[in-house]
């Protein structure tokens, strides 16, 4: 008797990890006692139809300042009812590009959630930062449009907000990586 066909199946977008979106203290890196120039970072993650994204878990990691005992370089929350995210960090600094190009300060974001079976990757730049006239990624975009989704903008002392619209007017840029 010849073996059943194959049969494709979505792929687990978040995995075995998705109670971590339920630990509230995953989105502080600082809790483990990092010292340095701290800073709060939102958004808000829409639609194509310009509604919020409820239900997503949005994960952040960064390369500068770089991981140790005190300062995971990564975290995890979920969008609450108006589809908004929080987290705490360390302000990041510029991190080697290829050959001798310096990538700006940014932070690397990856959305997970209902109908994306990949999550979806993009970067939160800083506005004003020198970097990003010549960051290699950035320089990659064409359009100031398109460019500018990727720049977070200040909100307060020490607070920056990127909000990310996943398809439509005004989308936000993701990498294919």
């Amino acid at each position: 008797m010849a073996a059943p066909p194959l049969i494709a199946t979505a792929s687990q977008t978040i995995g075995p990890y998705w109670h971590l979106i339920e630990q509230p203290e995953m989105a502080d890196l600082l809790r483990f006692g990092a010292s340095g120039p701290a800073i709060t970072v939102t958004g808000r993650i829409t639609d194509g139809a310009g509604q919020p994204v409820t239900d997503a878990a949005v994960e952040i990691w960064q390369a500068s300042p770089p991981v140790s005992d005190s300062f995971p370089a990564y975290g995890r929350c979920r969008t609450d009812a108006d589809g908004r995210f929080s987290f705490r960090t360390l302000k990041p600094g510029p991190v080697p590009g290829l050959g001798n190009a310096q990538q700006a300060p940014h932070i690397a974001i990856t959305i997970l959630a209902r109908g994306l079976l990949r999550g979806l990757t993009t970067r939160l730049y800083f506005r004003d930062e020198p970097l990003n006239d010549t960051d290699p990624v950035l320089s990659l975009i064409e359009s100031p449009a398109d460019r500018a989704t990727l720049i977070a903008a200040p909100t307060g002392v020490d607070a920056w907000t990127l909000d990310i619209r996943l398809q439509g007017e005004n989308e936000t840029v993701f990498l294919d990586i």
